[in-house]
């Protein structure tokens, strides 16, 4: 069972949630972007408000099934007023534990999501069962033990970073899920298994570089007061690390790389 610490320190609020809409199939899952082609059936677990299941839906077009799974009703509910009305494209409100698909879809992914999770390997069974056999089961996630930095950013927010990781931790969440997916695959019966480095770099030159970059800002704005309420640090300690790493994105910062894998694999047919 998933504990309740993990799910609630995996709840999104705030200016967590601004990450979401920057997303996009073809700059966020390109792993997956690849791998569709008109007719399929998609499951997307943990699909937010949309941004990179509308674009599944585009791809498969309408003779193809796409479901958009979310446990948050707010962004739930903001998919199906943005994307509502693209032909095959569906959205529920539901939890990745207690899907009730059983062998229905070509693809089920989920990306970002089981980072989150105390116990994803419950998770990966049941996404295999919602999978068709000879279906591909496609896992997207970090290592948030390998992000790097140039230069290197404020001690305050590297602090406040190592805290978030242990806060996690705590939690039970593997802040190296990425690199412990294919064992997780073979554990529950995934074959087959690639595996593509997804890396997000991001530069200054990038028209998105400010945006993207902030994304730890933004943690810190969001995640840094659950983090003050659990007592992991102070508020102090995380309104600083907020604001120097501002003003080092404005003065100094040139990258940023988060690592990032897809790990796909086949369920037999039987």
């Amino acid at each position: 069972m998933e504990s309740n610490v993990a799910r609630n320190r995996a709840e999104l609020s705030g200016k967590a949630t601004n990450v979401l809409d920057f997303r996009t199939l073809a700059s966020s899952h390109k792993r997956l972007a690849e791998l569709l082609t008109e007719g399929m059936t998609v499951l997307d677990v943990g699909c937010g408000a949309g941004a990179i299941t509308h674009g599944i839906a585009k791809i498969v077009g309408p003779t193809g099934r796409v479901v958009g799974i979310d446990s948050n009703p707010a962004l739930i509910e903001k998919a199906k007023k943005t994307f509502g009305d693209i032909p095959g494209l569906e959205f529920e409100c539901g939890d990745i534990f207690n899907l009730h698909f059983k062998e229905e879809f070509d693809i089920v992914t989920s990306a970002r999501v089981l980072q989150w999770l105390s116990n994803p390997l419950e998770a990966l069974t049941v996404l295999k069962s919602s999978t068709k056999p000879g279906g591909r089961v496609l896992i997207l996630d970090y290592n948030h033990e390998k992000i790097s930095w140039e230069p290197v950013p404020p001690s305050s927010m590297k602090s406040f970073y190592s805290a978030f990781l242990k806060w996690r931790s705590d939690a039970g969440m593997d802040n190296a899920i990425a690199d412990h997916l294919p064992n997780l695959f073979e554990k529950v019966g995934i074959n087959e298994i690639i595996i593509t480095p997804q890396h997000e770099t991001v530069k200054r030159t990038d028209n998105d570089f400010n945006s993207r970059i902030s994304i730890w800002a933004d943690v810190a704005a969001s995640r840094g007061i659950q983090m003050v309420k659990d007592r992991y640090i102070t508020e102090s300690q995380r309104a600083t690390a907020e604001m120097e790493y501002r003003e080092w994105i404005n003065e100094v910062a040139m990258s940023q790389t988060m690592y990032l894998l897809a790990v796909e694999g086949r369920k037999n047919n039987l």
